[in-house]
């Protein structure tokens, strides 16, 4: 998938404009990018479309307006495309009680460890981006990626399998299938 460039993000005042249709057709798309696996842990999967979205949000809310600056941004958030071969998703671990956050939060400690995408009964671990969980210490928005070999990515795309989403914790297990509005628009991210 094509990284992000300068020339693909819209000026200020342009983006404002455009802002609302903007907003309604990335809300629409990331209706069949978010899987919720339980309760707790949802992952939106990124594409270029969402990972544009977020780079022009950020540069709104922080009124950036230097293109260096600007190219910072599209930087830092172009380790969100999936590459060739792999999927990419921002996980959100979701707790509700913000009284106890940090203790709820740390109950997740190890899940980068413990996340898997399974296709029929072979599984693809989910790498964690470095750098947002420590032994004392987990963020609350993970970045992953899922490496397919050339052989899961064709049993993906055939779609004759069942694909789930599985974390199995020792604090928390669940799984999610793939419904197959997400599978279909995944598989477009494989096949670039």
């Amino acid at each position: 998938m094509k990284e992000v460039v300068l020339e693909d993000i819209i000026g200020f005042s342009a983006y404002e404009k455009a802002r609302d249709e903007l907003r309604r057709k990335i809300i629409e798309l990331k209706k069949r990018r978010r899987v919720s696996v339980g309760e707790k842990v949802s992952l939106v999967f990124e594409n270029r479309a969402t990972v544009i979205f977020q780079i022009q949000e950020m540069i709104r809310a922080e009124r950036i307006t230097d293109p260096d600056k600007i190219r910072d941004e599209i930087e830092v958030y172009n380790s969100l495309i999936p590459r060739p071969g792999e999927l990419s998703a921002t996980l959100f671990l979701e707790i509700e009680d913000q009284s106890r956050l940090r203790e709820e939060l740390l109950k997740f400690l190890g899940i980068d460890e413990r996340v898997f995408l399974m296709i029929g009964g072979d599984s693809i671990h989910a790498r964690f981006e470095e750098g947002h969980s420590k032994e004392d210490k987990i963020s609350a928005v993970q970045y992953v990626k899922f490496p397919f070999s050339p052989e899961l990515t064709r049993r993906f795309t055939e779609g004759q399998e069942e694909v789930s989403l599985v974390i199995d914790h020792p604090n928390y297990q669940a799984t999610a299938a793939l419904a197959p509005e997400v599978r279909k628009s995944l598989a477009e991210d494989l096949a670039t």
